[in-house]
């Protein structure tokens, strides 16, 4: 439940998200697959635009699978230092290249069950690839979307997992994709986590404002 509040409205909800961000991308830059699987492992704990500095020399000095899976535990660290968490990180991004290299010919595969299959890929990271790269319907839900969802009422669940089943069963599958994107945008510049500025907000109208504190008034 969500407080008996309503859920604002699916289509108008899509139809709002398609006329503000018709451009809407993954914010991370990438070339290949290959490029986004580890710029999304790197994004852990980390922002975007940190990591887009980051990328260029990383791939330069290592531009595929083979170059990671070859580099020692200890030079992977300090490539990827400046991400944060860089130990685990380097750990997966070695253990991924390995795999991609023995068990997929050094392609990154296609689907969910091979993508979360690989060391260090989770569900959210293997849907970004599958709707970014791949063209399949994906529900990839990080704290943006899981945010907004909840406030929208399209949501009772702060667990993820809970949230992509939420949204799976209220969203078209062939606008998942698109929806999860612009949503995040939407999340980024509109409705930000500690004080979402409703005055500006397109959906205000619709928004049941699940778990939003009213403001104080000025004393």
């Amino acid at each position: 439940m969500t407080g008996g509040k309503a859920k604002a409205p699916v289509p108008e909800i899509l139809s709002f998200l398609a006329r503000t961000y018709p451009d809407a991308r993954v914010l991370l830059d990438f070339r290949n697959p290959f490029e986004l699987l580890v710029a999304t492992v790197l994004a852990a704990q980390c922002t975007d635009a940190r990591v887009n500095r980051l990328t260029p020399s990383l791939f330069r000095a290592y531009p595929g699978p083979a170059e990671i899976a070859a580099a020692s535990q200890a030079e992977m660290e300090e490539a990827v230092r400046p991400t944060g968490f860089y130990r685990n990180k380097a750990k997966a991004l070695r253990g991924l290249s390995e795999a991609i290299l023995k068990r997929h010919g050094g392609r990154v595969p296609r689907t969910m069950e091979e993508l979360t299959a690989l060391p260090g890929v989770g569900r959210k990271t293997a849907s970004i690839l599958l709707g970014s790269c791949f063209g399949v319907p994906a529900l990839p839900v990080d704290t943006h979307v899981g945010r907004v969802s909840f406030r929208l009422g399209l949501t009772a669940s702060k667990d993820p997992a809970r949230i992509e089943e939420d949204l799976a069963s209220r969203i078209p599958r062939e606008r998942w994709w698109e929806f999860t994107t612009r949503l995040g945008w939407h999340g980024r510049r509109v409705c930000v986590a500690r004080t979402p500025r409703c005055g500006e907000c397109g959906l205000a109208c619709l928004c049941p404002k699940c778990g939003v504190a009213a403001r104080r008034p000025s004393p």
